[in-house]
């Protein structure tokens, strides 16, 4: 389980960024992170993992208060963090199959990682989890010559092969179409909920965000004000999140978009 307790992250310029932020996320449950931009959403997730130091708070993973380690333990810590990027942060020139066993370059020696040698059973995992994303005929391509699509999915294997105990999803949909989200964000959650993953997911489409996961948090100026079910997300918590707009507008256009989502699987059922 991860807890946050009382997060607080000031910049040198005196502004604050998060502003005593609380919650928990207990096993399997998928937590999406909405705001408007400079809300502290990708703050918050890069505080979890000590990427950017908070000011003060505690982040708790099961028993092990991540805030307070030295950094030697720290660095031992994060195996236990996958992390998921929006720009994928892939190793370009390597295959699909190298940038999935980067992933276990915190538990393999100095020498067998610059030699990559790796591990059979490492290998082995690596292959099983291009079958879960649905990669594996894709095993010995580079890396540059996948869609935006399959690179997400070689970053969310990439992080399972840390074996973790968390996941923190940075705006995972940015760069993909409508479709291809949706996949995405299906898999994500789907994995969670098979490996019993708690998972923070920085996201800007609140439609995507209401259609996958259990729970959603809203942060403006760094603080949290909305946090409950998708349900429960209505134009009175949107606006206390984003401010005035036309909510109902929004609503039924992501209404069009699962509609047609639907149309286009019962189309290929038919084909099928």
């Amino acid at each position: 389980m991860l807890s946050v307790e009382n997060l607080v992250k000031t910049y040198r310029t005196g502004d604050k960024a998060l502003n005593a932020v609380s919650f928990t996320a207990p096993k399997g449950q998928v937590v999406g992170l909405i705001g408007p931009s400079g809300a502290g959403k990708s703050t918050l997730i890069r505080c979890v993992n000590r990427l950017v130091e908070p000011t003060s708070g505690k982040v708790r993973l099961g028993d092990l208060d991540v805030t307070a380690l030295p950094r030697g333990a720290l660095r031992r810590a994060r195996r236990r963090i996958g992390m998921i990027f929006q720009e994928y942060a892939l190793i370009e020139r390597l295959t699909v199959m190298e940038n999935v066993l980067s992933g276990r370059l915190g538990y393999t020696s100095f020498w067998r990682s610059w030699l990559r040698r790796f591990p059979p059973a490492d290998i082995e995992n690596a292959f099983r989890l291009l079958d879960r994303v649905g990669l594996t005929e894709h095993a010995d391509k580079r890396a540059d010559a996948l869609s935006g699509g399959q690179r997400q999915r070689v970053g969310i294997a990439r992080a399972l092969a840390q074996e973790p105990e968390l996941l923190l999803v940075d705006e995972p949909t940015a760069s993909l179409d409508p479709k291809t989200s949706r996949q995405i964000m299906r898999l994500i959650v789907e994995i969670c909920d098979e490996r019993g993953l708690p998972a923070i997911i920085n996201i800007h489409d609140v439609a995507l965000a209401q259609q996958f996961v259990a729970r959603i948090i809203g942060l403006r100026a760094g603080a949290v004000v909305f946090d409950g079910p998708p349900d429960a997300l209505d134009a009175a918590a949107l606006t206390r999140i984003y401010g005035e707009e036309d909510w109902t507008a929004m609503r039924k256009a992501a209404e069009a978009d699962r509609e047609a989502e639907r149309d286009e699987a019962e189309r290929l059922a038919g084909l099928a």
